[in-house]
């Protein structure tokens, strides 16, 4: 049975076997259940890791429980992002308007929380009654003095990718509130990452080992006042581009600064981000680049043995992938051939044109490229390919374990940090223990013989 359904043909590509041809971004088929999250759902991921902000989700409290801690981005200092406050909508509010308990909920918790900024995230009941948050944030931040920004991220606005916008915009009502004194010329934004793990405490040590001062995070491990001041550094370094290439582009029409894009996972991505930071100061620092050279020899003559060691049982292995933006797909598709394995499914959720064209160039023949995937999809491809691990979210991980395939969690929820090269050492063990674990050779795999089988056809 041909598990992709007729009107979805032409967002899989078999490479190799057919001209390559994929159509993407477009909204997902009516009727037929998405990997994929909604508006709201996509604004809360790139604002929720600014950690000194009160986010109010105004809305049914079943959307604020649907992405409370949803990445668990760590923070250094306060802890205020982790809590979930909700308007808690009911019939009532949905008949005659939202916008009093809303102003009462501003007015019971800026005072107890004392936050530096208010997101008001807007859900789709409020933009189906029409509720005027934005006169209502307007008077809050009236009252208190700090700012209260809307959030227009109703969910049946879009998908994801419509969230990203939303987020991109609210960010961009703080910027230019705050003072750049200090910002020296060797200075950078890091945009779209969210320190799930830590990461963004890596990749930070990496730049002020090379000398360069890193002004904002924006958003993980983000605060209000860096936010506010971050348009006084000289470079934006963009990894999640599908989450906040907007708001560098915003930054860069309004107050001229320029961005790369950037990925801190795997071994080249890695190091090549930070020859990139190196080129384009060399003119204010000359020796930039040696120093970035002798950081990156250091940390390969630690983690190259390393990897050896764990390839020996990885080598030939296959593994498929399913991420958000398919940016992060890039990465994976090298890391894994550092541990000699092959990359046979490729997915995303929100992936362009211009990243699928770049995705196809890189992967071997016979990789299945897929957008916005179904989990009926992605199960049919990770038997037919025979998969050995798989790598993806948390909506992904029971259809690896129901298959009897290894899983590693490349999203909101994981604990361990992939970034950098001490990440790389990470994700590589991370596999390994997955796909080697014993656990196997009790649960084998669906749909073909185990190969943990003697020649009597007892287990080993």
């Amino acid at each position: 049975m041909n598990a992709v359904l007729e009107e979805r043909a032409s967002q899989v590509c078999r490479l190799g076997e057919e001209p390559f041809a994929m159509v993407c971004n477009r909204p997902s088929l009516a009727g037929a259940v998405s990997q994929r999250a909604c508006v709201f759902c996509g604004s809360r991921v790139v604002l929720y890791p600014i950690a000194d902000a009160l986010h109010l989700v105004h809305g049914p409290i079943g959307c604020a429980v649907y992405t409370w801690d949803i990445r668990g981005a760590l923070s250094s200092g306060p802890q205020l992002h982790r809590m979930s406050f909700s308007t808690d909508l009911k019939e009532k509010d949905v008949i005659f308007g939202g916008e009093n308990k809303l102003a009462a909920s501003l007015d019971e918790l800026i005072p107890q929380y004392t936050p530096k900024a208010v997101f008001v995230y807007s859900t789709c009941i409020v933009g189906l009654i029409g509720d005027d948050v934005d006169a209502v944030c307007r008077k809050a931040e009236e009252r208190f003095g700090i700012p209260v920004i809307p959030v227009h991220s109703e969910g049946f606005k879009g998908n994801k990718r419509a969230g990203y916008s939303a987020a991109c915009q609210a960010l961009m009502r703080l910027v230019g509130k705050g003072s750049t004194e200090g910002i020296g010329p060797l200075s950078v934004n890091i945009l779209g990452d969210f320190n799930l793990a830590g990461e963004i405490w890596i990749v930070r040590g990496y730049l002020e080992k090379m000398g360069i001062q890193v002004v904002a995070n924006v958003t993980g491990d983000g605060r209000v006042e860096d936010i506010q001041r971050c348009h006084g550094a000289r470079l934006n370094l963009v990894q999640c581009s599908g989450a906040t290439m907007e708001f560098a582009r915003m930054l860069q029409e309004r107050y001229g600064i320029p961005c790369i894009r950037v990925s801190y996972l795997g071994i080249e991505d890695m190091a090549d981000s930070l020859y990139k930071v190196a080129d384009f100061f060399a003119a204010q620092d000359p020796s930039l680049r040696e120093r970035t050279a002798q950081l990156v020899r250091t940390e390969l003559e630690w983690l190259l043995p390393r990897l050896a060691e764990l390839r020996r049982d990885l080598e030939g292995k296959r593994a498929a992938l399913y991420v958000g933006g398919s940016f992060k797909a890039f990465s994976l598709v090298k890391a894994f051939r550092h541990l000699g394995m092959q990359s046979v499914v490729v997915g995303s959720q929100t992936g362009t044109t211009e990243e699928y064209e770049e995705l196809a160039g890189i992967c071997d023949p016979g990789t299945i490229l897929v957008d916005d995937a179904n989990p009926l999809e992605l199960a049919a491809f990770l038997e037919e390919k025979k998969v050995d691990v798989f790598v993806g979210g948390v909506k992904e991980r029971p259809i690896a374990y129901k298959l009897g395939i290894g899983f590693c969690d490349h999203n909101h929820e994981r604990k361990i940090a992939l970034e950098g090269f001490v990440g790389m050492y990470n994700f590589a063990k991370e596999v390994h223990a997955s796909t080697m674990s014993s656990v196997w050779k009790i649960m084998p795999r669906k749909g073909y013989k185990p190969p943990f089988l003697d020649k009597e056809g007892c287990h080993v």
